[in-house]
Protein backbone atom coordinates (compact mmCIF):
# COMPACT_ATOMS: atom_id res chain seq x y z
CA UNK A 1 0.00 0.00 0.00
CA UNK A 2 2.79 2.76 0.56
CA UNK A 3 3.79 2.80 -2.99
CA UNK A 4 0.73 3.41 -4.47
CA UNK A 5 0.13 6.09 -1.41
CA UNK A 6 3.52 7.72 -1.70
CA UNK A 7 3.41 8.49 -4.95
CA UNK A 8 -0.36 10.35 -4.46
CA UNK A 9 0.93 12.36 -1.97
CA UNK A 10 3.67 13.25 -4.13
CA UNK A 11 1.69 13.90 -6.68
CA UNK A 12 -0.64 16.40 -4.74
CA UNK A 13 2.40 18.07 -3.23
CA UNK A 14 3.05 19.05 -6.81
CA UNK A 15 -0.24 20.14 -7.46
CA UNK A 16 -1.11 22.28 -4.15
CA UNK A 17 2.35 23.97 -4.95
CA UNK A 18 1.16 25.83 -7.69
CA UNK A 19 4.30 25.11 -9.82
CA UNK A 20 1.91 23.57 -11.88
CA UNK A 21 -0.20 26.30 -12.92
CA UNK A 22 0.97 27.42 -15.95
CA UNK A 23 2.10 24.13 -17.50
CA UNK A 24 -2.01 22.75 -17.78
CA UNK A 25 -0.32 19.54 -19.28
CA UNK A 26 1.64 18.53 -17.00
CA UNK A 27 -0.75 19.54 -14.34
CA UNK A 28 -3.01 16.83 -16.36
CA UNK A 29 -0.61 14.64 -16.07
CA UNK A 30 -0.04 15.21 -12.36
CA UNK A 31 -3.58 15.18 -11.90
CA UNK A 32 -4.23 11.22 -13.77
CA UNK A 33 -1.10 9.60 -12.08
CA UNK A 34 -3.21 10.35 -8.57
CA UNK A 35 -5.93 9.32 -10.14
CA UNK A 36 -4.52 6.10 -11.18
CA UNK A 37 -2.91 5.35 -8.51
CA UNK A 38 -6.36 6.06 -6.04
CA UNK A 39 -7.70 3.60 -8.30
CA UNK A 40 -5.13 0.76 -7.94
CA UNK A 41 -5.39 1.74 -4.02
CA UNK A 42 -8.54 0.96 -3.89
CA UNK A 43 -8.71 -2.06 -5.82
CA UNK A 44 -6.11 -3.07 -3.81
CA UNK A 45 -7.72 -2.73 -0.69
CA UNK A 46 -11.20 -4.30 -2.00
CA UNK A 47 -8.98 -7.64 -2.82
CA UNK A 48 -7.77 -7.36 0.66
CA UNK A 49 -10.99 -7.28 2.37
CA UNK A 50 -12.00 -10.21 0.17
CA UNK A 51 -9.74 -12.32 0.66
CA UNK A 52 -9.96 -12.29 4.65
CA UNK A 53 -13.50 -12.63 4.42
CA UNK A 54 -12.84 -15.53 2.45
CA UNK A 55 -10.44 -16.81 4.45
CA UNK A 56 -12.24 -16.21 7.57
CA UNK A 57 -15.28 -17.77 6.10
CA UNK A 58 -17.50 -14.52 6.43
CA UNK A 59 -18.36 -14.23 2.68
CA UNK A 60 -20.91 -16.05 1.34
CA UNK A 61 -21.51 -16.20 -2.37
CA UNK A 62 -24.81 -15.35 -4.14
CA UNK A 63 -24.89 -17.97 -6.66
CA UNK A 64 -27.46 -17.92 -9.79
CA UNK A 65 -27.28 -19.21 -12.98
CA UNK A 66 -25.39 -17.35 -15.40
CA UNK A 67 -25.05 -17.19 -18.87
CA UNK A 68 -21.00 -17.18 -19.82
CA UNK A 69 -21.13 -15.64 -23.39
CA UNK A 70 -22.34 -12.21 -22.96
CA UNK A 71 -20.17 -11.76 -19.49
CA UNK A 72 -17.03 -13.26 -22.02
CA UNK A 73 -17.71 -11.03 -24.62
CA UNK A 74 -17.76 -8.29 -22.02
CA UNK A 75 -14.67 -8.76 -20.81
CA UNK A 76 -13.18 -9.22 -24.60
CA UNK A 77 -14.28 -6.17 -25.53
CA UNK A 78 -12.42 -4.09 -22.27
CA UNK A 79 -9.34 -5.96 -22.76
CA UNK A 80 -9.26 -5.41 -26.54
CA UNK A 81 -9.20 -1.51 -25.78
CA UNK A 82 -7.19 -1.70 -22.76
CA UNK A 83 -4.42 -3.73 -24.30
CA UNK A 84 -1.44 -2.05 -25.90
CA UNK A 85 -0.75 -5.61 -28.19
CA UNK A 86 -2.94 -7.55 -30.23
CA UNK A 87 -5.50 -9.94 -28.73
CA UNK A 88 -7.85 -12.67 -29.93
CA UNK A 89 -10.53 -14.60 -28.35
CA UNK A 90 -11.80 -17.35 -29.21
CA UNK A 91 -15.33 -19.10 -27.15
CA UNK A 92 -16.10 -22.37 -27.20
CA UNK A 93 -19.20 -22.90 -24.74
CA UNK A 94 -20.57 -26.18 -24.97
CA UNK A 95 -22.05 -25.50 -21.45
CA UNK A 96 -23.48 -22.35 -21.92
CA UNK A 97 -24.76 -21.61 -18.39
CA UNK A 98 -22.81 -21.96 -14.76
CA UNK A 99 -24.09 -21.58 -11.57
CA UNK A 100 -22.02 -19.02 -9.55
CA UNK A 101 -21.78 -15.46 -8.00
CA UNK A 102 -21.97 -13.04 -11.57
CA UNK A 103 -20.56 -10.17 -9.50
CA UNK A 104 -16.87 -12.75 -7.86
CA UNK A 105 -16.91 -14.63 -11.13
CA UNK A 106 -16.37 -12.42 -13.53
CA UNK A 107 -13.66 -10.70 -11.69
CA UNK A 108 -12.51 -14.33 -11.42
CA UNK A 109 -12.21 -14.66 -15.16
CA UNK A 110 -10.96 -10.43 -15.21
CA UNK A 111 -7.76 -11.44 -13.33
CA UNK A 112 -6.93 -14.97 -15.45
CA UNK A 113 -7.38 -12.67 -18.86
CA UNK A 114 -5.37 -9.90 -17.37
CA UNK A 115 -2.52 -12.09 -16.72
CA UNK A 116 -2.72 -13.93 -19.89
CA UNK A 117 -2.03 -10.85 -21.62
CA UNK A 118 0.36 -9.39 -18.72
CA UNK A 119 2.98 -12.14 -19.61
CA UNK A 120 2.68 -12.81 -23.47
CA UNK A 121 4.33 -12.55 -26.44
CA UNK A 122 3.98 -9.87 -29.15
CA UNK A 123 0.53 -11.39 -30.03
CA UNK A 124 -2.18 -12.77 -27.35
CA UNK A 125 -4.66 -15.67 -28.68
CA UNK A 126 -6.94 -16.45 -25.65
CA UNK A 127 -9.41 -19.43 -25.70
CA UNK A 128 -12.34 -19.84 -23.18
CA UNK A 129 -13.83 -23.44 -23.49
CA UNK A 130 -16.82 -24.55 -21.00
CA UNK A 131 -18.24 -28.18 -20.96
CA UNK A 132 -19.31 -30.35 -17.47
CA UNK A 133 -19.38 -33.89 -16.37
CA UNK A 134 -21.85 -35.17 -13.22
CA UNK A 135 -20.50 -33.18 -11.12
CA UNK A 136 -18.82 -30.13 -12.39
CA UNK A 137 -19.12 -27.39 -15.16
CA UNK A 138 -15.17 -26.98 -16.13
CA UNK A 139 -14.03 -23.68 -17.74
CA UNK A 140 -10.93 -23.87 -19.48
CA UNK A 141 -8.84 -20.75 -19.87
CA UNK A 142 -5.85 -20.72 -22.23
CA UNK A 143 -3.08 -18.52 -23.65
CA UNK A 144 -0.29 -18.80 -26.02
CA UNK A 145 1.92 -16.49 -23.39
CA UNK A 146 5.31 -17.11 -21.52
CA UNK A 147 3.83 -20.13 -19.89
CA UNK A 148 4.96 -20.84 -16.04
CA UNK A 149 7.71 -23.23 -14.84
CA UNK A 150 7.12 -26.25 -12.83
CA UNK A 151 8.85 -25.03 -9.89
CA UNK A 152 6.25 -21.71 -10.14
CA UNK A 153 3.34 -23.77 -10.90
CA UNK A 154 3.79 -24.98 -7.24
CA UNK A 155 3.53 -21.86 -5.62
CA UNK A 156 1.57 -19.29 -8.31
CA UNK A 157 -1.71 -19.36 -5.69
CA UNK A 158 0.04 -18.07 -2.70
CA UNK A 159 -0.88 -14.64 -1.33
CA UNK A 160 1.91 -11.84 -2.16
CA UNK A 161 3.51 -14.44 -4.76
CA UNK A 162 5.17 -12.64 -7.63
CA UNK A 163 8.21 -15.15 -8.38
CA UNK A 164 6.23 -16.81 -11.37
CA UNK A 165 5.43 -13.61 -12.67
CA UNK A 166 9.16 -12.56 -12.45
CA UNK A 167 10.14 -15.57 -14.50
CA UNK A 168 7.49 -14.70 -17.09
CA UNK A 169 9.33 -11.55 -17.96
CA UNK A 170 12.51 -10.65 -19.02
CA UNK A 171 11.48 -7.30 -20.33
CA UNK A 172 10.61 -5.31 -17.20
CA UNK A 173 9.81 -6.57 -13.27
CA UNK A 174 6.48 -7.73 -11.93
CA UNK A 175 3.85 -5.73 -12.34
CA UNK A 176 0.83 -6.02 -9.62
CA UNK A 177 0.44 -6.84 -5.70
CA UNK A 178 0.92 -10.91 -6.06
CA UNK A 179 -3.07 -11.20 -5.08
CA UNK A 180 -4.44 -11.92 -8.08
CA UNK A 181 -4.12 -15.84 -8.09
CA UNK A 182 -4.71 -15.94 -4.61
CA UNK A 183 -8.18 -13.69 -5.11
CA UNK A 184 -9.21 -16.50 -7.72
CA UNK A 185 -7.90 -19.44 -6.04
CA UNK A 186 -9.88 -17.92 -2.61
CA UNK A 187 -12.75 -17.51 -4.66
CA UNK A 188 -13.31 -20.85 -6.69
CA UNK A 189 -13.24 -22.60 -3.06
CA UNK A 190 -16.01 -20.12 -1.73
CA UNK A 191 -18.01 -21.88 -4.74
CA UNK A 192 -16.90 -25.24 -3.38
CA UNK A 193 -15.23 -25.29 -6.69
CA UNK A 194 -11.58 -26.04 -8.00
CA UNK A 195 -8.59 -24.51 -9.71
CA UNK A 196 -5.83 -25.98 -11.55
CA UNK A 197 -2.89 -24.80 -14.03
CA UNK A 198 -1.54 -26.73 -16.62
CA UNK A 199 1.51 -24.61 -18.24
CA UNK A 200 4.78 -25.13 -20.25
CA UNK A 201 6.98 -21.96 -20.00
CA UNK A 202 7.61 -20.33 -23.37
CA UNK A 203 4.18 -22.22 -24.68
CA UNK A 204 1.48 -21.81 -22.97
CA UNK A 205 -0.63 -21.40 -19.95
CA UNK A 206 -4.23 -23.10 -18.92
CA UNK A 207 -6.70 -22.42 -15.92
CA UNK A 208 -9.01 -24.96 -15.51
CA UNK A 209 -12.06 -23.66 -13.56
CA UNK A 210 -13.94 -26.60 -11.70
CA UNK A 211 -17.69 -24.87 -10.51
CA UNK A 212 -20.13 -27.21 -9.02
CA UNK A 213 -23.42 -27.59 -10.26
CA UNK A 214 -26.44 -26.34 -9.28
CA UNK A 215 -27.94 -28.87 -6.90
CA UNK A 216 -31.38 -28.92 -6.37
CA UNK A 217 -33.78 -28.33 -3.08
CA UNK A 218 -35.67 -31.34 -1.81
Amino acid sequence: MKTPLTTIFTALSFLHSGRLDDKPETKEKFFNVAKEEADRLLTLTNKLLTISKLENKKMKMECEKIALEPMLVRLADKFKVKSHKPVSFEFDLQTPEIYADAEYIEEVFSNLIDNSIKYSKERVDIRVSSSKNDLYSIIKIYDNGLGISEKDQRSIFNKYERAAAGSRSNKKKASGFGLGLNFVQQVIEAHKGKIFVNSIEGEFTEFIIYLPLMVKEL
